[in-house]
Parts: C-alpha cells; structure tokens; sequence
C-alpha cells in the first residue's frame, strides 16, 4: 500500500486531486495501480494490484503520460518536481520518489497535502528553491536549490510555504515525457487517477509503463 500511494501523490501535479482512494465507490479521486487487461479505445480494463478488475472510461482528449529515468544531477533549482516522502523518527522528510516535471505543468496542483491514511505521508507541489540533506514525505514543487553530501536535500517552495525532502542516492528519480495510447497494451503496467462520474469511474490522468520503466 506504501508504493500504491507513491506516484498517486506526485501525480496531483498533472491530474488535480489530493487524495486517493482504491475503492472506486469512494467519494474522493479513486487511484488505480495494475496492469491492463483490454482497451477498446475507450474503455480501459486494469487488473488492479489486489487482483480485481476495474473498468475505466478515458475521455477522448485526456492525454497518456509515461516516466524516463532520470538522475539527481537532472534537477535544477527553479524546476517543478514531485516528491513522493515518508516522514521519519527525526522529523524530516525523505524521498521516495521523485518526478521531474515538464515546464508546460509547472504550477498545477501547487500545494502540500497529506498522501492517504498515514499523516507521516504528504504530497506537495512547488518549485525547487535549495538542495541538500533531509527526510520522507511526498512532495511536488520547482527546484530553487541543491545541496551536496552523500544524500542531497531538495527545498520545494509553494505559496503557502516550502518543505524540505532528503534525497538519498538509491531514491528513484524520473522525469515525466508524452506517452500515446497505444502503451494501453494487455500486460503494460498502469497508473490511473478516476473520479466517479455518471455512476462509474472515469479517468483524470493514466501513466502508461515505456521502455521497461513502469509507474509505481
């Protein structure tokens, strides 16, 4: 359920819901993490992580995203990025994942939010004003710095205030790019964002599995 919740947190940043929920009756943005089963062009079929299927209405002009890996040494400051983080014993934030964002999404879903049930997990979108050691959390923002050591901190500003997000060597960093539909092939792991609407669940964002690296 951690890792469930991961990119569900980074991904406010394109799709515009704080919170997700896996049952897709629920009220709140429902987040779907599997891998597809059919796609007809318009309705997407995902075996969900728990093993239960979950039919998904795309809408025609909803776009298909996909990840590339990336490295720390790809964030500059003034970059919008999402941090997947986990608050630890000592207060800090510590990444779990971090999204580099496109220029043409910079702002969207700006802010600091809790990440699902655990209150030690958020999600924050800003911009990157520093870099250097710190803790876990989810976090999306624009870089405004770097700092060095054998972990690098990053510090994601936003309007209300900024977050400070260690990132260590081993933490996944990867870099948001275009994907097509034609990544919503039977096997291909998916990251879906729905909401219900007209009594099922349509989607408000997919990220399709490219290249071997797959959403988490």
């Amino acid at each position: 359920m951690k890792q469930n919740l991961l990119l569900a947190g980074i991904l406010i940043a394109l799709l515009t819901t704080p919170a997700f929920a896996q049952n897709p009756g629920a009220a709140q943005a429902a987040r779907i993490l599997g891998t597809v089963e059919s796609f007809n062009g318009q309705t997407l079929l995902v075996k969900s992580q728990d093993g239960q299927p979950v039919s998904i209405t795309l809408p025609s002009d909803l776009k298909v995203m996909a990840n590339a890996k990336a490295t720390l040494a790809d964030i500059k400051p003034g970059d919008f990025v999402g941090s997947a983080a986990d608050k630890g014993p000592d207060g800090k934030l510590h990444a779990e994942e971090v999204h580099i964002f496109p220029e043409s999404m910079r702002g969207t879903g700006e802010g600091h939010r809790p990440m699902g049930p655990d209150p030690n997990r958020t999600m924050t979108n800003g911009a990157v004003t520093m870099m250097s050691p710190e803790d876990r959390t989810m976090t999306n923002g624009t870089v405004s710095g770097v700092g060095g050591g054998s972990s690098r901190t990053i510090t994601l500003k936003y309007k209300e205030g900024e977050q400070i997000i260690e990132v260590s060597p081993e933490t996944p960093i990867v870099t948001r790019v275009p994907g097509d539909r034609s990544l919503l092939k039977p096997g291909a792991a998916v990251l879906v964002l729905a909401v219900q609407k007209g009594g099922g669940l349509v989607a408000t964002g997919v990220t399709a599995e490219k290249d071997g690296v797959k959403p988490r």
